[in-house]
């Protein structure tokens, strides 16, 4: 059987199918906004717009809000007394009002004489600053450009800008003024202010915002009132240092210096200027005496008074006070810098209450049993309030939140007491080992004196008895019959 083979020549050539190239289809991109989301945008964008227009209204509010926290401790404490709230109001803000216009009739007369006195003491206050600068070389050209200054220029583009300062001072009053009444009635109507705010808000946080707005209260009452206290005891002591140095126009110095101490850091510099100046006209040894003592007050002010005076209101590092006064100042100028420190207490303050976790940091016992303490709380709150009105809860909440952190403050300081007695214990045990082992060393000492005393007296008598018997000699032996 033959297999027969087909010949490749004569078989017809096959030619493989071509496919045609699919174009893939193109993808449009489109970009679709809800809109929910439009509405959010156009809103975020006329809030901010609004807030960046009503800045000083802000202001206002903020001063009003700081003035509330400085003075209801005081209405609190007429309340303990048995006087109502609405005349405690009254009374405290009467006796801010009656405090301030005393002190402003008696230094602000004085005050205006003494510059009158400074502006025409100019020529011979500049030629003594001159003749001083001029009598050490490397101040020479200083007193060259102090002795040719001229004070047209200055008084011209000041004269130019009278009329807008004027204007910037009265709105600063009206401010002032309009914060003060304000707070004013922000406290007369507290209940029902309250009651607006945590009706707001749900209930299972009514505990931990009525402990937000007492700390808030303690670090704005407790930078307010540490402001003042500081910046007239740096006002007195300025004036009594002047005075006894013999400096004139001492009040008004004073005062600039007190008013200047507000700001942190910045304060002390800004006092040193006109007051080293003015001691100056007067001798090198007053300038001397003036910045030195100066200088030693702010290391007192800085390291003592502060922290006695504010507590722990505000703790805040040095660092972030120094950011603070310079963000607020770069914004807003003197208000913004004034403001600047108890805004950021509060931000630091909200950071902790609100339980921001932050990426490097971990969670701490503390947290764990401040959280479990605010749930307890919390469940006894809901408790003891319910179909209670909004105004009437937040009274509850506001008195259970007081109570905890006076039993919390009780707490720490008996802790700190039983440091505190734990340290005396042991620097007594310390002290009493040491002075035992101080009298067992004298003990052991007088043993040894005593005992070599004994020894020398035992070794003086054999010497004493030993040249004795070689005195008297041996003894004849007796002769027997």
């Amino acid at each position: 059987m033959h297999t027969l083979k087909a010949n490749p020549a004569e078989s017809p050539a096959v030619t493989p199918a071509v496919t045609p190239a699919v174009t893939p289809p193109k993808r449009a991109l489109r970009i679709e906004i809800a809109p929910s989301t439009l509405y959010r945008i156009v809103a975020l964008v006329v809030g901010l717009a609004l807030i960046t227009q009503m800045v000083p209204v802000i202001l206002v509010l903020v001063v009003a809000l700081m003035l509330v926290g400085t003075l209801n401790p005081s209405v609190q404490a007429l309340e303990k007394r048995g006087i109502k709230r609405t005349p405690a109001i009254f009374i405290v803000f009467g006796v801010l009002m009656l405090v301030t216009g005393t002190v402003l009739v008696f230094t602000v007369p004085a005050i205006v004489t003494q510059v009158a006195t400074l502006v025409k003491q100019e020529p011979e206050l500049r030629a003594k600053l001159v003749s001083f600068l001029a009598s050490y070389p490397l101040t020479a050209t200083l007193a060259s450009t102090v002795k040719s200054f001229q004070y047209a220029a200055v008084f011209k583009s000041f004269g130019a800008q009278a009329l807008v300062m004027s204007r910037d001072l009265l709105e600063i009053v009206a401010y002032g003024a309009g914060s003060f009444f304000l707070a004013l009635y922000i406290m007369i109507d507290r209940d029902r202010l309250r009651g607006a705010l945590f009706a707001a808000i749900p209930r299972g946080h009514h505990i931990k915002l009525s402990r937000i707005l007492l700390r808030l209260e303690v670090i704005v009452g407790g930078y307010v009132r540490g402001q003042v206290v500081t910046c007239a005891l740096m006002g007195a002591f300025l004036f009594v240092l002047l005075t006894a140095t013999g400096v004139p126009n001492a009040l008004a110095i004073a005062a600039f210096g007190g008013i200047a101490d507000v700001l942190p850091f910045v304060g002390i510099f800004l006092t040193m200027i006109p007051a080293v100046f003015a001691a100056l006209a007067v001798s090198p040894a007053a300038a001397t005496i003036v910045l030195v003592l100066l200088l030693c007050y702010e290391e007192f002010e800085s390291r003592v008074l502060v922290p006695l005076v504010y507590g722990r209101a505000l703790r805040l590092p040095s660092s972030i006070v120094l950011f603070a006064l310079i963000a607020g100042g770069s914004l807003y100028g003197i208000a913004g810098a004034l403001l600047a420190l108890p805004v950021a207490a509060a931000l630091l303050m909200l950071v902790e209450e609100l339980k921001m976790e932050l990426p490097g940091e971990a969670t701490q016992d503390a947290d764990c049993a401040t959280a479990r303490e605010d749930t307890v709380g919390e469940a006894e709150y809901l408790r003891r309030t319910d179909g209670m009105p909004a105004e009437e809860a937040a009274g509850v909440a506001v008195e259970m939140t007081s109570l905890r952190v006076t039993l919390e403050r009780e707490a720490e300081a008996a802790e700190e007491a039983a440091q505190k007695a734990a340290a005396e214990a042991e620097e007594a045990a310390k002290k009493a080992a040491a002075e035992s082992t101080a009298q067992a060393r004298e003990a052991a000492e007088a043993a040894a004196q005593e005992a070599a005393v004994k020894a020398k007296e035992a070794a003086d008598k054999a010497r004493q008895a030993a040249a004795a018997g070689a005195e008297v000699g041996p003894q004849p032996a007796s002769n027997s019959n």
